[in-house]
């Protein structure tokens, strides 16, 4: 049953079993099932199992020589009963009993009954764990492979404790056969999965690793299958895998289908251990070692080269097998991202499946391409397709292909066509299966915002897409449309007259409704000149919709009706009417009933300057990373958006500051003007709108928004670890700047607060506050004036001094209030570990004694990470001594080398530290290692590094 299954799982070749004679042959049993399959009804099926069990019970108790034959044969007809969905509450003893036998037939029932039947906290486990032991230390390989077996089908945490350091030295003890080799790889393996703390490779890592280079077949393919969950967890420690897996991989590849007679399947050399292989690479950077990436490079160009070859048989399995190899070798020419030549060959190769008869090719090639356009080598190559992706998702009839060309599509779109990708996706909305139009609705209100050429463009697209999909326009995508058409000044025109006509359709879905009752209500004014779409005209036609929609859109049109009455004082008589009904002012729903009463209430007695002053048009909403566009992640994931569309954001985007993308349930910046139709103001009156330049553009920027009552802490920028001046944040209220120095475990800090507005701030306070275990002590803060005049700007001075190490940042509270009402940010202070370092100088062989005095691993932080920045020399020095360490000259053997040497300076104690940084100018990479005598600083300042190079 499951013994079989572990060999055959993760082998190329089953391994032998003893054979069994005739004689082992179990008469009754086979009686047993016979009768069973010849029931007629389910109570006859009853009544012949408890007669059964009747007499199996009876054995078992009164004949106390019972010979092997008949309890196997007895546990047998239990396990056949159990499977038939019977409990079974007895004969453990005796299946426990059968593994003390010699027989193998005898024990494998005995094994194969506890591992189906004999949970974790049976009173029998510990005669079974003795019984375990016995048949591992037998050497009989046929019972260590059926305890082996037994473990990884049971799997529980009391088999990890007892086993699992007994198991890692049968797999690498040199005496041990192949066979169990594989069962005991295989059974570590799910050891590990169950409870990763118990086993603990230690000493046996590197001979685990070297099983790579066994002659045995079998005992690499199970091997590596271990070895690549370890190096998930444990990459470090299995490094050296690297190098053993590329030699295999070219043994294999560079192999005829003779040279592996054994391990050949329909002419293609082990290709589950070739996938196998393929896969661990992907655990791993590309290698460091020229020789061995060169090798791999031969190795994946080979692979590629045998996909243009003529199949050598026409049966599925060949094409399966040699397909597995190639998919997997693509996936890790994505993973290394670093030879643009196998990035391309691969785009074309893949591009070849698009139109294979085999469905799923071309979802495999569509969902792999999709990778492929995040990346910038390969990003045209991709763009090539684009005629049969399109085709694909008009023609494909699996929904899984057509998401996946959908997928691409999203993907591989870029400015250069974005309206044909935006339109073929628009036209497949129309007939799309209902489980992915959600998420087709969020891709094409992402690409119309992202891409837009024109405002016109834009409002048209997303108006199309209410029109299409309405059920499936989520309540950010209206949000979204409001906020732009309200930030240009030169759409809001053509998006009321656009607006406008789209209501007049007969059916028309409620989020049109809404959109259209919010632009008119701001901007219907712009278009009240033409007779077809006077004021009146206008108020008909949205109050025609009324009666159809839900509370909610309702309650946004009343408040549209009395924006009527600012805009176009000639309705007034008939929006009051309106509102006076019955069916307003009595209304059974709170809400709507409050609203007409005020409203009315509104109209009636405030002047017109009142009402201007009320109802005026709504400022504009601050910039920053659309809504829609987080919602798609949260649905999708991290890797739902591309890698094109964060690069063009920052390209075109950079310079806005952030803002808050708001929705109706957002609190507001309070400005004179009320937000009666739902959807808040985030920004001051006055705020100038974002520039020309980024139209539509999101925004991902460090600078925060202090528009809120409750903001979120804002995180430190990073580019304060190696400098003490600059702009800490800046919004469109506030900008606060920091200039700080340092000398041994003291500092001081001057904060710069300039208001950049021309309405004072009043009651302006701050306070530094020490979060978690942070011991860095605020000894001294200047106190401020509580008025800030627009337009000035104050200092103030805060002491700092260091008593211990420390990870967290201290924070700064801001609290003043603007036009009124009480505004509240918070940030980190750039105040890290590092600012305390004292730079030592040391010569070669002075920094080399004391590298190998701080040798213990938990002194050591190392991470190997790609280059985020430039690699230029200049800039990483500068970087290095803004660091506050000494940065020494001609110590390293590799001149490209960087070390460095200081002293963290607290008033309890000293910290050495001593860093080296690695680069890989070829593969964009770097290996950066700190060693301090204290270990928490030396992982501290490796988190804090590796995201300054």
């Amino acid at each position: 049953l499951s013994c079989c299954w572990l060999i055959h799982r993760h082998s190329d070749k089953p391994a032998k079993m003893p054979a069994v004679s005739k004689g082992d042959g179990m008469r009754g049993l086979a009686v047993f099932i016979s009768d069973i399959r010849n029931c007629k009804s389910k109570e006859a099926e009853i009544k012949r199992i408890n007669k059964e069990l009747a007499n199996i019970r009876s054995k078992f108790k009164g004949d106390k020589a019972l010979d092997g034959y008949s309890k196997k044969k007895y546990v047998c007809k239990l396990l056949f009963i159990f499977l038939l969905g019977h409990d079974i509450d007895f004969g453990h003893m005796e299946a426990v009993n059968l593994l003390s036998s010699n027989k193998y037939t005898e024990k494998q029932i005995g094994y194969l009954f506890i591992s189906v039947l004999v949970n974790s906290n049976s009173e029998l486990i510990r005669l079974i764990n003795n019984a375990i032991k016995n048949d591992l230390s037998s050497r009989n390989p046929t019972f260590m492979c059926l305890a082996l077996h037994c473990i990884a089908n049971v799997g529980s945490r009391e088999m990890a404790e007892a086993f699992a350091s007994e198991i890692p030295r049968i797999l690498v003890a040199g005496d041990t056969m192949d066979s169990v080799k594989q069962s005991a790889a295989l059974c570590l393996l799910r050891l590990y999965k169950t409870s990763p703390d118990l086993v603990l490779m230690g000493e046996w890592t590197s001979r685990v690793v070297h099983l790579l280079n066994d002659q045995h077949m079998g005992v690499v393919t199970a091997a590596i299958s271990l070895i690549t969950c370890l190096s998930q967890k444990n990459p470090d420690e299995f490094k050296t895998c690297v190098s053993l897996a590329v030699s295999r991989l070219s043994r294999i590849v560079s192999s005829a289908s003779t040279d592996l007679q054994d391990y050949t399947y329909y002419f293609v050399p082990a290709p589950w251990l070739s996938c196998k292989l393929l896969r661990l690479l992907q655990c791993y950077p590309p290698p460091e070692d020229g020789a061995v990436k060169g090798r791999l490079v031969e190795c994946l160009e080979t692979i590629l080269n045998k996909a243009q070859e003529p199949p050598k048989s026409k049966k599925v399995q060949h094409s399966n097998a040699k397909n597995a190899i190639l998919f997997e070798a693509i996936s890790l020419i994505i993973h290394y991202d670093s030879e643009p030549n196998l990035l391309v060959r691969a785009c074309n190769q893949l591009g070849q499946f698009l139109q294979h008869r085999e469905t799923n090719l071309r979802y495999l090639a569509l969902e792999s391409m999709c990778t492929l356009a995040s990346s910038e080598f390969s990003h045209e190559a991709v763009k090539t397709h684009i005629e049969t992706v399109i085709n694909a998702l008009k023609t494909e009839r699996d929904v899984s292909v057509r998401q996946r060309a959908a997928d691409l599509l999203y993907a591989m779109c870029d400015r250069s066509n974005a309206k044909q990708i935006v339109a073929e996706m628009l036209s497949y909305l129309e007939t799309a299966d209902y489980s992915i139009r959600e998420e087709m609705v969020l891709k094409v209100a992402i690409l119309a915002e992202k891409y837009a050429v024109d405002y016109s463009w834009y409002v048209d697209t997303i108006l199309n897409l209410i029109r299409i999909a309405g059920d499936y326009v989520s309540e950010e995508v209206w949000y979204r449309v409001i906020q732009i058409v309200i930030n240009r000044d030169d759409v809001q025109g053509y998006a009321a007259k656009t607006v406008f006509e789209a209501l007049q359709a007969p059916a028309c879905h409620e989020n049109m409704v809404k959109v259209g009752g919010y632009i008119l209500g701001e901007f219907g004014n712009l278009i009240a000149g033409d007779p077809r779409s006077s004021p009146l005209v206008q108020f008909n036609l949205l109050h025609s919709k009324f009666h159809l929609c839900s509370v909610p859109t309702r309650a946004l049109l009343l408040s549209a009706y009395i924006k009527f009455i600012n805009l176009f004082p000639e309705t007034k008589a008939t929006i009051q009417e309106v509102l006076r009904c019955d069916s307003q002012i009595r209304n059974s729903d709170v809400e709507l009933q409050q609203r007409a009463v005020e409203y009315l209430k509104l109209s009636s007695i405030a002047s017109t300057d009142v009402l201007a002053t009320v109802l005026e048009e709504m400022p504009p909403f601050p910039e920053r990373e659309s809504s829609i566009l987080a919602k798609l992640k949260k649905k999708k994931g991290p890797g739902a958006v591309s890698v094109t569309e964060l690069e063009d954001s920052k390209r075109e985007g950079g310079e806005l500051n952030g803002g808050g993308d708001r929705g109706p349930d957002t609190a507001s910046t309070p400005s004179p003007s009320a937000d009666l139709l739902g959807i808040r103001s985030a920004a001051p009156v006055g705020a100038a709108p974002a520039s020309a330049g980024s139209l539509l553009v999101d925004v991902f920027s460090e600078a925060g928004d202090i528009s809120s009552l409750t903001n979120p802490l804002i995180p430190l920028p990073c580019r304060f670890v190696c400098k003490n001046n600059g702009v800490l944040f800046e919004n469109q209220l506030l900008q606060i700047g920091i200039k700080s120095e340092y000398r041994q475990n003291l500092g001081r800090m001057y904060l710069f607060y300039g208001n950049k507005t021309s309405v004072q701030f009043a009651s302006f306070t701050t306070t530094v506050s020490c979060p978690g275990e942070l011991q860095s002590h605020i000894l001294s803060m200047h106190l401020l004036e509580p008025l800030v005049e627009g337009g000035a700007q104050i200092q103030q001075v805060l002491n700092i001094e260091c008593l211990t190490d420390f990870s967290d940042a201290p924070l700064l509270n801001i609290k003043f209030r603007y036009g009124g009402a009480l505004q509240n940010l918070t940030l980190k202070l750039p105040v890290t570990i590092n600012k305390f370092f004292q730079p030592t100088e040391m010569t070669s062989s002075d920094f080399f004694q004391r590298w190998k005095q701080l040798s213990q691993p938990q002194q050591e932080a190392q991470k190997i990470f790609k280059a985020n920045h430039s690699m230029d020399t200049e800039v990483l020095k500068a970087k290095l001594l803004g660091l506050g360490t000494a940065l020494l000259d001609n110590v390293d053997p590799n001149p490209e080398n960087y070390v460095c040497a200081g002293v963290i300076q607290t008033k309890g104690q000293q910290v050495g530290c001593l860093l080296r940084l690695e680069p890989n100018a070829q593969a964009q990479m770097y290996r950066l290692t700190l060693r301090c005598s204290k270990d928490s600083v030396s992982r501290r300042l490796c988190e804090l590094l590796a995201e300054q190079f």
